[in-house]
């Protein structure tokens, strides 16, 4: 038996799913929560089907709904793609580019490289959404995603930009006042600032750069926090020193605000090398919106990177 399905309602359940609940998928789509409400129901009398377990505070997929949104998940994404890509042939991008980055790295990084973007392409809106929670490319709807250290397996192209680069740095102020280190281990007699995150607080690696193996510092300090921001004011105030990405602290060490240190040894908050990446899909017929951004990311950034050329002549690695 055929039945009359509407795509908006079907588009609005996969919002649901990826969204986690109907209040979260109203918000998105900026619209009530007695809509999307009345669709799914209207959905799900269409199909015979109940699609969600409604609870108090939760919706939950039932097992026919999880079935069916991984079914038609891929011919959205399919029907969506084809039909932007049809429409902007020979034009001008145009429409929403939706672009997911950790917090950090997209205030520092990812802020600027929009703003060229869209002042090349002005027809052209972005939706950033930053967040240093894992986020599924594909469930999430982000067109573009950067995602900045370890890569899990995907079905998605990922661009790599560049290597991790960690770099120990303090303010002078901090430095004027203490014998610098001239050693990994002499870090454990100075104030060291650190990230605290839902995996605890960081961890420092060194080795030589010449050797495999990290070797873990059990360092401390005066600060802790869940503030990238907050723990490079600190370090420049002079409270202590940093180990930070050089994507994070690039314009502090090139205007001398903060000074690096130890630069001889190699540095890392896990015990093996990462990098930066930027993911998309590769479907056959791709929106131009898309690969105008990743060009524009590729040009932009460039190799090495921008934010690793701060000081050439003392760039780690």
């Amino acid at each position: 038996m055929k039945r009359n399905l509407d795509l908006n309602a079907l588009r609005t359940f996969r919002l649901v799913v990826d969204s986690g609940g109907f209040t979260a998928a109203a918000h998105r789509s900026h619209r009530a929560v007695s809509s999307v409400s009345r669709q799914i129901a209207a959905l799900e009398r269409g199909l015979g089907q109940t699609l969600f377990y409604r609870h108090t505070r939760a919706v939950e997929l039932t097992e026919a709904g999880a079935r069916y949104v991984e079914a038609i998940r891929p011919l959205l994404d399919q029907l969506d793609t084809t039909t932007e890509t049809v429409f902007e042939q020979g034009n001008e991008p145009s429409g929403v580019l939706t672009i997911n980055a950790p917090v950090a790295f997209g205030e520092r990084q990812v802020v600027p490289l929009v703003h060229g973007f869209i002042r090349q392409y002005p027809k052209l809106k972005t939706e950033l959404r930053l967040t240093d929670r894992f986020v599924d490319p594909v469930r999430s709807g982000s067109d573009i995603t950067f995602r900045v250290g370890r890569l899990e397996d995907s079905s998605l192209i990922a661009r790599r930009l560049g290597p991790m680069q960690y770099v120990l740095a303090a303010a002078p102020a901090y430095l004027a006042g203490r014998r610098e280190p001239t050693h990994p281990e002499h870090l454990l007699d100075h104030d060291c600032l650190r990230y605290q995150g839902d995996y605890g607080r960081q961890r420092w690696f060194w080795r030589e750069r010449t050797d495999t193996d990290f070797e873990r510092l059990d360092i401390d300090g005066s600060l802790y926090s869940d503030d990238a921001t907050s723990l490079r004011a600190a370090a420049l105030l002079g409270q202590g020193i940093v180990l930070f990405p050089t994507w994070l602290i690039d314009r502090e060490l090139a205007s001398g605000e903060l000074r690096p240190i130890l630069t001889d040894w190699q540095w890392e908050v896990a015990p093996e090398d990462r990098a930066i990446h930027l993911l998309y899909s590769a479907p056959r017929l791709r929106p131009p919106k898309i690969q105008a951004f990743v060009d524009h990311v590729l040009q932009t950034v460039g190799d090495p990177p921008v934010w690793d050329r701060w000081q050439p002549s003392a760039r780690p690695g």
